[in-house]
């Protein structure tokens, strides 16, 4: 497929911001299924681009005059086809720092409990997708109930969540089976499901000798195929979050946030 997408994020605070420090990773990377056509990211000032240490590209700029309001925009093309295996890069992290939970996916004994007849015993696209779909089935899809802090313990409590839950709960399970996963945030094409471009998924290691990587979409309970585009890469939503800063003053936020995808001929 070949899409266009605009992703446009809007901040707006009761009193000035005196300062802050902003980091994007909003580029998708040419990656094995998607071929980045043309992409440009607008925002107030002028970035500092880098790459982090799993490969992302990674925008900062810093903020030191007042301000009330913030827009920044990320907009492209690029060519999609069905892919859903990855091999690293040689410098990239090691997989066995991805079995390392974080305070996000740390499981509870209730959810290993819950899930011990669907833990994989080695990691084989079968077996993951088995409990993509165990997981999908017990946690359902129900927006505005969890945010950006939640963890996969609080939400496999609620039986609730969106995208980024059931990627939580994915890698804190597949950790526990042994298996190094990492997150995935991206975006996702489907006209019916516009509420869904914004999505989030995961790598497991297929192979750790080989850097081998296969991706599964949780929320969906399937490998991921021409309609994923990736942005990034992290041990959980908070290191490959599109968008993540801090600040000083701006008392309350006010956040709109939109994307449209959009398919060509």
């Amino acid at each position: 497929m070949h899409l266009k997408i605009r992703h446009r994020t809007e901040y707006r605070y009761e009193t000035p911001v005196r300062y802050s420090i902003q980091e994007l990773r909003l580029t998708p990377p040419q990656a094995a299924g998607q071929q980045i056509e043309k992409w440009r990211i607008s925002t107030p000032i002028k970035a500092t681009v880098s790459q982090d240490s799993f490969g992302n590209t990674c925008s900062v700029f810093v903020q030191e005059a007042p301000y009330t309001s913030m827009m920044l925009e990320a907009e492209g093309e690029v060519r999609t086809q069905d892919a859903f295996e990855y091999i690293d890069d040689p410098k990239a992290v090691s997989p066995y720092y991805l079995l390392q939970q974080t305070n996000l996916t740390e499981p509870s004994e209730e959810m290993l409990a819950y899930f011990k007849s669907a833990l994989p015993k080695k990691p084989s696209v079968d077996e993951v997708l088995k409990l993509a779909s165990a997981v999908q089935g017990a946690v359902k899809y129900v927006p505005g109930q969890t945010n950006f802090a939640t963890t996969a313990a609080q939400s496999f409590a609620m039986k609730s969540g969106v995208c980024q839950d059931h990627a939580h709960i994915m890698l804190s399970l597949c950790r526990a089976s042994g298996i190094p996963a990492r997150y995935v945030s991206g975006y996702f094409f489907a006209e019916e499901s516009p509420n869904l471009a914004s999505h989030a998924w995961i790598d497991f290691c297929s192979d750790i000798e080989k850097g081998l990587w296969t991706s599964v979409d949780i929320t969906h309970a399937c490998l991921v195929d021409a309609r994923h585009i990736r942005l990034a890469i992290g041990r959980d939503y908070y290191s490959a979050a599109p968008v993540k800063g801090v600040r000083s003053g701006g008392g309350g936020e006010e956040l709109s946030a939109s994307i449209s995808i959009q398919k060509l001929p």
